[in-house]
């Protein structure tokens, strides 16, 4: 979400590789008359990874800001939402259809962090396709452009956790100690890892969902990042497996995270 696509577009595709289009459709600017401004990032090869919602002014008077959101799939969002509200959770966006994506809806965790629930709407011709054989190129641990990590810092770790994997069937990998820091308790899907949930640090104001995006190599990315307006917030760091990660804020105020090898 960004009150300036094109901002966001010269900013990632340089940083990540992206091509973001900014527009789709037909109307005069590229979406549908009336329809709000909506676009697509496509990963080096030429897959999707996510989209791109203008924020106008409206919006942001309401209190929308620039930020980066999650999908979690779910195979029927109205009836995901009632389990999520008798979870712990709340329903922020009622459900809604988006052309050429699917039915989605926000949530608000029991924690109070935000995330999207969606029904995805399958490619023209994949209508009847099993679900579990299509392949998802918005995650991936591997595929450059693709989110490769979700991090949730929670305003109460075990709550979170008994939400999500009670919901979502995910389960629970290794705990590992980060001393007065507590516990980063990763998370899978089947046999991938999928990401990890911490305890909120004190110092960070509310519970929030942090998506790694995968680079080639993440010394040129933070290069990219300093060069095109962005600002790190946090430097390199060394992550278990030999990869490093940062994170930043982006030249629109949206907090982003990378992963990748050094070259």
């Amino acid at each position: 979400m960004t009150p300036d696509a094109d901002g966001a577009k010269a900013f990632y595709d340089k940083v990540v590789g992206w091509n973001i289009q900014t527009t789709h459709g037909g109307g005069a600017e590229g979406n549908a008359p009336g329809e709000t401004p909506y676009g697509f990032i496509a990963n080096p090869d030429g897959s999707m990874t996510g989209g791109v919602l203008h924020l106008d002014e409206a919006m942001c008077e309401q209190g929308a800001r620039p930020c980066w959101m999650g999908y979690i799939g779910v195979d029927d969002v109205d009836s995901a939402l009632k389990a999520i509200e008798a979870a712990g959770g709340k329903t922020v966006m009622p459900p809604r259809d988006v052309a050429m994506a699917g039915r989605i809806a926000m949530i608000a965790d029991p924690c109070g962090a935000h995330v999207y629930i969606m029904t995805p709407t399958p490619p023209p011709g994949m209508e009847n396709a099993e679900n579990e054989n299509a392949e998802n190129t918005a995650f991936s641990p591997t595929k450059n452009g693709s989110c490769a990590w979700n991090e949730l810092c929670a305003n109460g770790q075990k709550q979170a956790l008994d939400f999500y994997t009670g919901l979502f069937g995910w389960g629970l990998g290794e705990a590992m100690d980060m001393g007065p820091m507590g516990s980063y308790q990763l998370l899978t899907k089947g046999a991938t890892q999928i990401g990890a949930v911490m305890e909120k640090p004190k110092e960070m104001p509310v519970s929030a969902w942090s998506y790694y995006f995968r680079v080639p190599d993440i010394e040129a990315a933070k290069a990219a990042v300093t060069a095109n307006g962005g600002t790190i917030t946090l430097d390199l760091t060394e992550v278990p497996g030999g990869e490093w990660v940062l994170n930043g804020i982006d030249p629109q105020g949206a907090h982003f995270a990378l992963i990748g090898a050094k070259a």
